[in-house]
């Protein structure tokens, strides 16, 4: 089962630093944060590995950063499901963060070149 031809190109980007995931009571003032996520347990920044290193963060899961350059519409059906079936699949686990704009997936580091190379041939 294909792509619809809304989603025949994604154009997924690896980024070359790695992230993490790491929680705080709140955010240091001088956070360069990819994303931040406020829940009931507290707040988890999304940065890169070498950001939560100079602010002395701990974090444990360290994540290759795959963005799916397509213009992906947060109201369409099936991207997401389509993705993460591709990647577990090939046993690659993943995280998703939608913005308005793009979808970005967080992959064990190790297997970012993995990931990216599946995603480049949907």
């Amino acid at each position: 089962m294909g792509m619809t031809s809304a989603w025949s190109d994604l154009r997924p980007a690896l980024h070359p630093d790695p992230y993490v995931f790491a929680q705080v009571t709140e955010v240091p003032a001088s956070a360069t944060s990819f994303a931040v996520i406020r829940e009931d347990e507290g707040v988890t920044l999304v940065l890169t590995r070498a950001e939560a290193d100079r602010l002395g963060l701990a974090y444990g899961y360290v994540a290759a950063r795959i963005t799916l350059t397509i213009g992906s519409d947060l109201a369409a059906v099936g991207l997401t499901a389509e993705v993460s079936r591709v990647l577990a699949e090939a046993g690659i686990s993943c995280n998703v963060i939608a913005g308005l704009a793009h979808d970005h997936l967080f992959v064990d580091a190790h297997r970012g070149p993995a990931a990216f190379r599946l995603l480049r041939d949907l």
